[in-house]
């Protein structure tokens, strides 16, 4: 039942891979596809579901916690790591985006598929978390100490982040007792429709199986911590954390999808080791297809 829910969404990554090999409808067209999902459509998904969230819910707010920590825990496993075998910035950065940073397109997506409107305002709570502290953690592993000042510009531009203002938007509306009058709920609602099925074929369009003989073992113990480890992490934290129901659902699929495409661009600016990253992204993206409903048939079944 649940690959029969999904398949759908990995047949998008597909096609958009198909279309972007084929140049069709011409290359410039997934660089600014991906800008104005990013800028508006996107944003405009994440106020219209959480400016109608529950927040006064208690498991709301357990759900945030429960993603923070395990994103922090799965972070300070990771920097302990690299204390014992130390690597340069260029290599641990790519790495710690493996593990850490999530696809917000297939996310909700799947969210959507197995749990309705009610799993996207709770997804929305998690990306207001995830998506500052991913970032934040994203650049201190990229960069070098002489970059601090890069460091800075890059942090003054998170603070512009078109997702993090879309968050707080949105969590401001529903703390406020505002929420969307007027109509916004369905002028937000028939905006945000379009951001998923496009940001999945932007997805596929990022797609480099070239990159995947860039580092095969280091890509293939990265994946197994993105797509095993973390959502094993993440039914930890859901029962450490109290959490059941739409909650634990939400939790552990975000913990299960595979890394973000836009940590190639990233990791680019930083110098980084942009092969490396772009081999992360495939590799996980496509064993996400099986593993996936693998974790979501464990997580039923516990």
């Amino acid at each position: 039942m649940i690959i029969l829910t999904i398949w759908p969404l990995f047949a998008l990554i597909c096609l958009g891979f198909a279309m972007a090999r084929a140049g069709f409808p011409e290359p410039g067209f997934w660089p600014a596809a991906e800008r104005v999902n990013y800028y508006i459509l996107f944003p405009a998904l994440l106020v219209g579901s959480l400016g109608t969230a529950p927040l006064g819910d208690p498991a709301i707010w357990r759900l945030g916690g429960a993603a923070f920590a395990a994103i922090g825990l799965a972070a300070l496993g990771l920097y302990v790591w690299r204390w014992r075998y130390p690597s340069p910035a260029a290599r641990f950065g790519p790495s710690l985006q493996g593990v850490v940073r999530i696809n917000t397109y297939l996310g909700l997506a799947i969210t959507a598929s197995l749990a309705g409107a009610a799993g996207i305002e709770r997804a929305a709570i998690v990306l207001a978390v995830i998506v500052p502290l991913v970032n934040m953690l994203s650049i201190m592993a990229l960069a070098e100490q002489s970059e601090s000042r890069q460091v800075l510009a890059i942090l003054r531009m998170m603070a512009r982040n078109p997702l993090i203002l879309a968050c707080a938007l949105g969590i401001t509306l529903a703390l406020s007792g505002i929420g969307l009058p007027f109509g916004t709920g369905a002028f937000f609602a028939l905006i945000g429709q379009g951001s998923l099925p496009l940001g999945l074929l932007c997805v596929g369009a990022a797609l480099r199986p070239g990159a995947l003989r860039s580092d095969i073992t280091a890509i293939g113990v990265n994946s197994a911590l993105r797509l095993f480890a973390m959502p094993l992490l993440a039914i930890g934290m859901a029962q450490i954390f109290g959490l059941d129901g739409i909650e634990a659902l939400v939790l552990v699929i975000f913990f299960a999808i595979p890394t973000a495409p836009t940590s190639y661009v990233l990791t680019r600016q930083f110098g980084g080791d942009a092969t490396y990253m772009a081999g992360l992204v495939t590799a996980q993206t496509l064993v996400s297809v099986l593993s996936i409903p693998l974790v979501l048939l464990i997580f039923g079944a516990s």
